[in-house]
C-alpha cells in the first residue's frame, strides 16, 4: 500500500487505516489486508469516505463487512464496482434502507429520523449484487489468508476476521471499549454476544484490532484483560438492575428513563430504543432465573 494515511498502523499484510478522533464514533479503524494476488478492505468507515479513498487512488479487489451497522459502510458508496462481502445473517441490510433499518427495530419516530441520517452522513447507498459468506470460510489473497469467524450478538452476522499471516484478529464492534459489549437492536442477542466473548478467548493472534477506540491491542495478556474489563459491563449493568428494583416495582418506560446503557445527559437519536432493547434482553433472563417477576405492567424483584 502507498503510505499517506493519517496515523495508519502497519502489521506486515495488514495495514490499520485509523479513523479520525482515534476511531471514535460516527468514525472508525478501517482494515486493508494485501496478498500478492488480491488486495480486501474491511469495514470502509466514515474517515474512508471523507479521505476519499485509499492513498494513491488504490482501488481494494472486495470490500468485507464485519457486519451490516452505518458506520463500518460508510465509505462502501465508494466502491461502487468493487464486489463486496458479508455474512449471510446480516446480509438483507444492503438491499434497501427499510431492510436495513428493520435490523435496529426502532420505533417509527425515531426509526424515520435515523433513516435519513443514515443516507445523509453515512453515505448508505443499497447493495444489492452483495455475495455472503458463512463461519469457517477463508479467502486467499495470494500468501495471505483472511478467516471469518462468526461472532454474533452484536447482530446476528457480525463476524471476526483473522489474518494468520500477520498474527492479527479483527474484531469489529468487539471494541474492548468502557462502554461494554453492545447487544441494543432486535437483531442483538445478549447470550450470543457472551459466547462469542468466549469464542474470542482462544483466537490464535497476537494483534487485537478494534473499530473503534483502542485501534489495536497487541500481546494476548493485554488482549485477555482488556477483554475481560469490556465484558465486566454486562454484570454492572444486570446489577445495576437489580438495586434499581430493590427500591421498588418500576414500569420498562422507567428503566428506560433512568437509563442503564447510556449515561443520562447523552442525546441521541436511537438511545431509548437501545435502552429498552438492552433492559428488555436482561429482564428476560432475571425472569427466567427467577430473580425478577412482572406484575401488573411492573417489574419487581421476586420475594425470597
Amino acid at each position: 500500500m502507498q503510505k499517506g494515511w493519517p496515523d495508519e498502523l502497519d502489521l506486515g499484510p495488514v495495514t490499520v487505516l485509523t479513523g479520525r478522533d482515534r476511531g471514535a464514533y460516527p468514525h472508525g479503524n478501517s482494515v486493508l489486508v494485501e496478498g500478492s494476488d488480491r488486495a480486501f478492505l474491511i469495514d470502509p468507515s466514515l474517515t474512508v469516505h471523507r479521505e476519499g479513498g485509499l492513498p494513491g487512488g488504490q482501488v481494494p479487489d472486495a470490500v468485507l463487512l464485519s457486519h451490516c451497522h452505518e458506520d463500518h459502510l460508510a465509505g462502501l458508496s465508494l466502491f461502487g464496482d468493487v464486489p463486496v462481502l458479508i455474512h449471510a445473517g446480516d446480509r438483507q441490510g444492503l438491499d434497501s434502507i427499510d431492510r436495513f433499518m428493520e435490523i435496529y427495530g426502532m420505533d417509527p419516530g425515531p426509526s424515520a429520523a435515523f433513516a435519513a441520517e443514515i443516507i445523509e452522513t453515512f453515505h448508505y447507498r443499497p447493495r444489492p449484487d452483495a455475495l455472503t459468506f458463512t463461519d469457517g470460510d477463508v479467502f486467499d489473497l495470494g500468501g495471505v489468508t483472511i478467516e471469518a469467524h462468526h461472532a454474533p450478538g452484536h447482530t446476528r452476522g457480525h463476524t471476526v476476521f483473522v489474518v494468520p499471516e500477520a498474527r492479527a484478529a479483527y474484531l469489529g464492534d468487539i471494541d474492548l471499549s468502557g462502554f461494554g459489549p453492545y447487544y441494543g437492536d432486535t437483531w442483538s442477542d445478549l447470550v450470543s454476544f457472551e459466547s462469542t466473548i468466549d469464542m474470542c478467548r482462544n483466537l490464535d493472534a497476537e494483534h487485537f484490532i478494534t473499530f473503534h477506540h483502542k485501534g489495536v491491542v497487541s500481546g494476548r495478556t493485554q488482549f485477555l484483560t482488556a477483554l475481560e474489563r469490556f465484558a465486566s459491563a454486562i454484570d454492572r449493568r444486570e446489577s445495576a438492575i437489580l438495586e434499581y428494583l430493590a427500591a421498588g416495582p418500576r414500569t420498562l418506560a422507567e428503566m428506560v428513563a433512568h437509563r442503564f446503557i447510556y449515561r443520562p445527559h447523552v442525546e441521541l437519536v436511537f438511545a431509548d430504543s437501545v435502552e429498552k432493547r438492552s433492559i428488555g434482553l436482561h429482564l428476560d433472563r432475571l425472569v427466567s432465573q427467577g430473580r425478577v417477576e412482572p406484575a401488573g405492567g411492573y417489574y419487581r424483584l421476586t420475594e425470597a
